[in-house]
């Protein structure tokens, strides 16, 4: 129901899957002329560029459409960024995250300052006590950040070389400031494998290789992880009956970045055959949209989507 325009929000987000109130959702409106293959940010998208395959904005903006309209269909209050003429807001999940009743602006690459600026709208209807900027040395982006009750899971990457790779978004020192920032949280960190030039082998966010979902399962592929050990513990927490091992072209296809918009309902992409029959054998309610075209650059549902309030 829209009741959420014309009063404060408050924000309340505990884990990733409980029922969706209030969402930020992207755009793919004038999203600008094909980047050149030194601007990707990402290996995939650069492989499309290469290949002459990258997504057309006629075609991303059918795709976020079906997205909204799903979840307007389950009630959902959507807001969408203010239209920056020639530059790509999709991933609005990049930009910003709330966890409990906080948003925390992301550090996220320079070139991308802007996006933030386009939701201030947003913003602005939450107090300015709940909106909090951290310290400059801490490199974080929303993809690498899941709530989950008690923990916050977070993808990082801590090697020497971290300031070589463009695919290393989150690092040790966000790690240690989310844990200062929420005292009453686990703040639980995974070191993700990155490259700037396979996509097979680029775990770009967390969201790439893994998603909890429902009440106590979830998506895992064991090559998006470095550490074997933080691998098994997150098998070893969900139980290896409740996990989708999804495959190294699943990983690249982005079958782990689904959106849950409650514990029994998931929006998951139509080509995703293999997880959307697991999904309903499992009791949930799966909503198909296409949204392989986005998928080329290195993002899908969750990335594109910011969940300010879930009950």
């Amino acid at each position: 129901m829209a009741f959420f325009f014309d009063t404060m929000l408050r924000l309340n987000v505990q884990n990733e899957t409980s029922k969706l109130q209030a969402v930020v959702l992207g755009t793919a409106k004038s999203n600008g002329p094909i980047p050149k293959v030194e601007d990707c940010y990402d290996p995939k998208s650069k492989q499309h560029v290469i290949a002459g395959t990258y997504p057309k904005e006629e075609d991303m903006i059918v795709e976020m459409e079906a997205v909204a309209n799903v979840l307007k269909k389950y009630e959902v209050e959507v807001f969408r960024p203010n239209i920056i003429e020639d530059y790509n807001q999709i991933f609005s999940r990049d930009i910003a995250f709330v966890i409990e009743d906080k948003l925390v602006k992301a550090n996220i690459l320079p070139d991308r300052a802007k996006e933030y600026e386009a939701i201030q709208f947003v913003i602005d209807k939450i107090g300015k006590d709940k909106v909090v900027e951290l310290p400059e040395e801490c490199h974080v982006e929303g993809g690498d950040v899941m709530p989950w009750n008690d923990y916050i899971f977070v993808g990082t990457y801590s090697g020497s070389d971290y300031s070589e790779y463009i695919t290393a978004r989150t690092n040790t020192d966000a790690v240690i400031a989310l844990q200062e920032l929420f005292p009453d949280k686990t703040v639980k960190s995974f070191e993700l494998r990155k490259s700037n030039e396979d996509p097979k082998e680029n775990a770009l966010h967390l969201d790439c290789c893994f998603q909890p979902i429902g009440k106590d399962k979830a998506i895992l592929h064991k090559n998006g992880f470095l550490v074997e050990k933080e691998y098994q513990w997150l098998v070893d927490y969900f139980g290896k009956e409740n996990i989708f091992e999804i495959t190294k072209d699943e990983m690249y296809n982005m079958n782990s970045n689904i959106f849950s918009i409650s514990e029994e309902v998931i929006i998951s992409e139509k080509n995703f055959t293999r997880l959307n029959t697991w999904l309903r054998e499992k009791g949930f309610t799966v909503e198909e949209v296409p949204y392989a075209e986005i998928a080329k650059q290195e993002g899908l549902l969750r990335c594109s989507t910011m969940p300010l309030i879930r009950e």
